[in-house]
């Protein structure tokens, strides 16, 4: 008894040390879980992002207030400032769509483990308020990478541009004011984790008994308070859109209202993305042919729309944000050129294509978060469809089957998003560019209001084809090595 009452050594026992490390891995340990890495670096992305976009521009406008020469600065400051904010947003909500994407798809392979846990009393809020902990974990995680990220590359940007071009001003890259892109992403991320959770309050005890499998076409359109959300928003944000344009006959200010159209119109679009995407993906189905891998890829799009729904929306977001800068910019270049009695002066053609250029540069941003997305969804399903696949190879299938069935899949999910979301580009860079110049007179004949035309950059959208069809491949790397990894006895034994 006396050794058992007695005081500890003061040297602790090597397992005793290593037990706090143990479970402070323990508690961590759904970071291994396959997705959230992929959305780390979502939040990275979008926070270094952020920070580099409110660092340049500090000190693009300090070095345009310390310059005497250059007028109107404080004018050029605001409008930057305001740019600036916008495509950070921009990011920061295909970050969120794309982070609940990832989060919805991940409990959608937790159901069985979920309700388990209610199964022994967990209630339903306190697993949905799990997982949004995590996402705030993620996001923390991903913005604390972001800042560091963005700080160092602003102030690399302020190193070259004083060697360069001799921009030498007295401003400081590290400010507090760097923090709040950073405390944004980990929120946005949370908020994103909880939304994308939803499901979690669907999950009933009795689905412990079942494996986890997503929802099928019938009962994801069964979802009639969501359907009726996303068809509200859709309309609202159509009838801004037309608005904007109404408006900016009179003043260039309907590109406010426009861009507002725009943002509520995507997100009824993404809400409603499982009532968009299934006819749009049975349409382009048919172009894979009658083999069996195309037909088992086309159907699996279309047995689970949720998940390829998913998949699909974050690439049409990426593709219409960078469709919809080129086709404003080439749209105002037409009119410029319409101006100037046919042709654009070589000056101002450079100055325009440069300018769309850096949008693009900075628009690529959102279209590469919206990439990750697609790879990440698709090895997250590769993988929670582990005993699909072997079931499929002790039917027949030969690994090389397999593998081409998960290209077809990845292939007929970019090829649908990008026709797509060209599509709504085309429309979005249109009213954009017709709200923000309907209101200014052209010469020769100086008339107002001014109809102008969708001006397409035909090179711009063949590099949105290459990049897509370079996605495609390299999305189903990963995804193609996993799914003929597991033998199929492993499989069916899950």
């Amino acid at each position: 008894m006396t050794a058992v009452t007695a005081p500890a050594p003061a040297s602790p026992a090597p397992g005793a040390s290593r037990a706090p490390r143990a479970a402070a891995s323990g508690r961590l340990a759904w970071l291994r879980e396959r997705g959230m890495g992929a959305s780390v670096l979502v939040s990275a992305i979008s926070g270094g992002f952020g920070v580099l976009l409110v660092a340049v521009t500090g000190l693009l406008g300090a070095w345009l207030l310390a310059d005497p020469f250059l007028a109107g600065g404080d004018t050029v400051i605001a409008v930057v400032a305001i740019l600036s904010v916008l495509l950070v947003a921009v990011a920061m909500y295909v970050a969120a769509i794309v982070t609940a994407n990832t989060f919805a798809t991940i409990v959608a392979g937790r159901t069985r483990q979920i309700a388990l846990l209610r199964l022994i009393g967990a209630s339903a809020r306190s697993q949905r308020a799990q997982i949004a902990r995590q996402g705030l974990v993620v996001g923390a995680i991903g913005a604390v990478l972001g800042l560091i990220g963005g700080t160092a590359a602003a102030v690399a940007l302020q190193r070259i541009a004083d060697a360069a071009w001799g921009i030498d001003v007295d401003y400081s890259i590290v400010q507090p004011v760097l923090l709040a892109p950073a405390i944004i992403v980990a929120l946005t991320t949370w908020a994103a984790a909880w939304a994308g959770s939803r499901r979690v309050l669907e999950v009933t005890p009795l689905a412990a008994l079942s494996g986890a499998a997503p929802r099928t076409a019938d009962e994801a359109a069964g979802r009639r308070p969501r359907r009726v959300a996303a068809i509200a928003l859709f309309v609202l944000g159509a009838a801004l859109l037309a608005l904007g344009i109404v408006v900016g006959f009179v003043t260039p200010l309907g590109v406010v209202v426009a861009f507002f159209g725009g943002l509520a119109s995507f997100t009824g679009l993404s809400l409603g993305a499982t009532l968009v995407m299934p006819p749009l993906l049975r349409l382009s189905g048919r172009m894979f042919g009658r083999s069996a891998a195309a037909r088992l890829a086309s159907e699996n799009a279309l047995r689970y729309p949720e998940r390829s729904s998913r998949m699909a929306i974050g690439v049409v977001m990426g593709v219409t944000l960078v469709t919809m800068f080129a086709v404003a910019a080439e749209s105002v270049k037409g009119v410029i050129a319409a101006s100037g009695g046919g042709e654009v002066s070589g000056e101002m053609a450079r100055l325009l294509d440069s300018f769309s250029a850096v949008m693009m540069a900075l628009v690529g941003v959102s279209a590469v978060i919206a990439a990750v997305g697609l790879v990440n969804l698709l090895t997250i399903g590769v993988v929670q469809r582990t005993r699909e696949l072997g079931l499929l190879r002790a039917l027949g299938l030969t690994g090389r089957q397999i593998r081409a069935m998960v290209l077809f899949e990845a292939a007929h999910i970019t090829i649908t998003s990008v026709v797509f979301g060209l599509l709504l580009g085309i429309a979005y860079g249109w009213a954009a560019a017709q709200s923000l110049l309907g209101s200014v007179p052209i010469p020769p004949l100086w008339l107002s209001p001014t109809f102008v035309l969708p001006g397409i950059p035909w090179l711009a959208v063949a590099g949105i084809v290459v990049a897509t069809a370079a996605l495609t491949l390299i999305a189903a790397v990963v995804p193609t090595r996993l799914a003929t990894r597991v033998s199929p006895v492993e499989a069916l034994a899950e």
